[in-house]
């Protein structure tokens, strides 16, 4: 397949996700949201679409993806871990298991593993103050976090 083939058939699920949502209240969310269930992240060209679609400037909407966490702009990792930052945490010990886990991934936040297996995401807040610190591999959430479950969570991600 050539390279215009792919961009062309990109274009066109990128434009059928756009299409479908801008029948809603307030569409750059619900599509930013359908882009990346369909893609994994937010292609580059997806900014252009999506503006000229809604009539804002390509900057206007990189500026709701780069607010919003979750959206990203290149494919994660297999596995996704979402480390609680919030203060609840931070107090609990999060901090110290937030080092210890980017030394042994050899990750800063917001970055894939060499090897594509998991990406290291902070999140403020997973509302499991209580039961702090706190996270959430692949939606799934683990809470009152030690180096030993820490361990198992790096276990279950190399599988």
């Amino acid at each position: 397949m050539n390279i215009r083939a792919v961009v062309s058939d990109e274009t066109t699920r990128l434009s059928a996700i756009i299409d479908a949502c801008l029948g809603l209240e307030g569409p750059m969310l619900p599509i930013l949201h359908q882009i990346q269930q369909e893609f994994g992240f937010i292609p580059e060209p997806a900014k252009q679409l999506i503006a000229d679609a809604l009539n804002l400037s390509r900057a206007e909407v990189h500026g709701v993806i780069t607010f919003y966490h979750d959206f990203r702009d290149k494919p994660a990792g297999r596995h996704v871990l979402k480390l609680c930052r919030a203060e609840a945490c931070q107090s609990m010990g999060g901090e110290p298991l937030a080092a210890k886990i980017q030394a042994l991934l050899g990750v800063d936040w917001h970055c894939t593993t060499p090897d594509g297996a998991l990406t290291l995401e902070p999140v403020y807040c997973l509302g499991l103050c209580a039961q702090a610190p706190a996270a959430m591999l692949d939606g799934e959430v683990h809470a009152r976090l030690d180096e030993d479950a820490l361990a198992d969570i790096l276990a279950e991600v190399r599988r």
